[in-house]
């Protein structure tokens, strides 16, 4: 999608390396370096800064509306995806006899809270087969009693987009269960149409090129009620500081109430400049220069004796592809030596391909897997 000039300037971390692990860590261009450059510059200024900071804090909050498809005052930024799901489930106040979906495709941080002791609701979870979540599963499960179902878009385990228009159908007509929708896998890698969803959250160190430190949270206003979070803080509260501010604390409703203290203005920095980055080059060209990536990888793949852990049609997949091998822990310290990059975890490698990376970078990732699944390197 870059051309080569572009790509080393932006990205100089990138030559020399075929980097595949952008649904674990992304690559932020040179744009978000400048950006902490530019937070320490206010930041010297003392209190002076605190103006400029906010500046940051709109723009960013700005363009994750955007993308979000909300409004400025629909959005919020906290700490990291964890808090904000966290807060979520806090905002909901659950009680004994409330039933929570969840799926076993998700990340732990979108719904562990549901499996601590302290919860007093029920965990139900939609099983995938075959890799993939059917809708017929998820019906099986909702009913009178369903609070929420918390999903995510994208799976981080392999990469299964879920067919959202029909999994929002299928809750809304079976039950009056809020829908939570993680973004992580999906935010600045592919289109997004939200609109029927109760409450959006996204980290912000994968694909949309930002730093740690990020939770991007999205609440309608139509939903403000159910997702304000009954938390102490300040930054969160109506009036934090006022006459009576010993005798009752509010929040301020919906998202704004998952801010719950200062602001990590470092992380916001580097949100901006990595959301103007990737609103400049388009998130549908982007999504339409790597579809053929994917779509070369994935035949790639089917020609090797690998297990796949994916959905095998582009329609169910963003950019992530995951297989199993018996011999996946050599294939990947292999691969590593020659400096190309997939993640491993428990016999597990998964490729995640985005708008920085190249055919050429699809084609060396093949041929090296191609010679680690050969007799010659396995026997050895």
């Amino acid at each position: 999608m870059l051309d080569q000039q572009i790509r080393d300037h932006d990205f100089p971390s990138l030559k020399c390396r075929v980097y595949l692990n952008t649904a674990a860590e992304g690559i932020p261009p040179i744009a978000v370096r400048e950006a902490f450059q530019q937070y320490f510059q206010d930041k010297e200024l003392g209190m002076d800064g605190r103006e400029l900071h906010e500046v940051q804090w709109e723009a960013a909050k700005k363009l994750v509306s955007q993308l979000y498809g909300m409004s400025s005052d629909e959005v919020s930024i906290c700490s990291c995806s964890s808090e904000a799901f966290n807060l979520a489930y806090q905002s909901l106040q659950l009680k004994p006899g409330d039933e929570v979906i969840i799926s076993d495709l998700d990340f732990p941080a979108s719904y562990t809270f549901g499996l601590q002791q302290s919860c007093p609701a029920t965990v139900k979870i939609w099983e995938a087969r075959d890799w993939e979540l059917r809708l017929e599963d998820l019906q099986s499960l909702l009913t009178d009693k369903t609070r929420v179902v918390s999903i995510s878009l994208v799976s981080f385990f392999n990469g299964f987009k879920i067919p959202l228009k029909e999994v929002i159908q299928t809750i809304r007509q079976h039950s009056s269960a809020l829908i939570a929708l993680d973004v992580t896998q999906a935010l600045g890698r592919i289109p997004l149409d939200l609109e029927d969803i109760d409450l959006v959250i996204s980290s912000t160190h994968k694909w949309i090129l930002a730093s740690h430190g990020g939770g991007l949270v999205g609440v309608p206003a139509s939903r403000a009620n159910e997702w304000t979070v009954p938390a102490g803080g300040w930054f969160n509260l109506k009036d934090a500081f006022g006459d009576r501010r010993f005798e009752k604390a509010e929040s301020l409703p919906g998202a704004a109430s998952f801010t719950v203290g200062m602001p990590n203005y470092p992380a916001v920095y580097a949100i901006r400049a990595a959301l103007d980055y990737i609103t400049a080059v388009g998130v549908e060209e982007i999504n339409q220069a790597t579809e053929p990536l994917v779509e070369a990888c994935l035949a790639g793949l089917a020609e090797l004796p690998v297990e796949f852990i994916s959905p095998r049609k582009i329609e169910n997949l963003a950019g992530i592809i995951a297989f199993r091998h018996p011999e996946a822990e050599r294939i990947y310290q292999h691969l590593h030596s020659k400096q190309i990059h997939p993640m491993y975890h428990a016999g597990r490698i998964r490729v995640a391909l985005h708008g920085y990376n190249t055919l050429d970078d699809v084609e060396t990732f093949l041929r090296e897997l191609k010679y680690t699944l050969s007799k010659s390197f396995v026997g050895t």
